[in-house]
């Protein structure tokens, strides 16, 4: 169950936040910058399990406790280009590994809901129809809700059907 919604993706009541990141991401924009800014620790962390096990595109780490919000960062690029300063821009081919994974994942953890930006569209330049499509064949068949964050509005309480 997909729901597009608008709103403040911080303020969600989901259980899980997904979010695309890149190999060692500095976490320095959109999201990512938010949630490192209030969980701090979660960067640290990320940097030592990239560090542990050398990620590749499509992979995916999941970050804090059970019974809490959680956040899982899907590996959506390459590390950042040392040219540019910043993360790669997220491959069509990582993102539908990572959106299976997640799939997965969900799954196994019996996760009851998960709360997503726009994947892919805002600083890595996909076509959002295209993450659009990817999400529905590969998270569609979640008995969960999925919201998507389409329109991020700070502050603002996003109406999230079911919870």
């Amino acid at each position: 169950m997909i729901y597009e919604v608008e709103g403040d993706i911080l303020m969600t009541r989901a259980q899980l936040i997904a979010q695309g990141v890149a190999v060692h991401d500095p976490m320095t924009q959109g999201l990512a910058r938010r949630l490192q800014e209030k969980f701090p620790s979660m960067r640290e962390e990320f940097d030592q399990w990239c560090e542990e096990t050398n990620p590749e595109p499509g992979d995916i780490w999941l970050w804090g406790k059970e019974g809490r919000l959680q956040i899982v960062n899907l590996i959506t690029s390459e590390g950042a280009d040392p040219a540019l300063g910043r993360p790669g821009r997220p491959s069509k081919i990582a993102l539908h590994r990572s959106m299976r994974a997640l799939n997965k994942m969900a799954t196994e953890h019996r996760f009851t809901s998960i709360a997503m930006p726009k994947l892919g569209g805002g600083f890595g330049g996909i076509d959002w129809l295209e993450v659009r499509g990817m999400m529905h064949s590969q998270l569609g068949e979640l008995l969960i809700p999925l919201f998507v964050y389409v329109t991020e509005l700070e502050g603002m309480l996003a109406s999230e059907p079911g919870m």
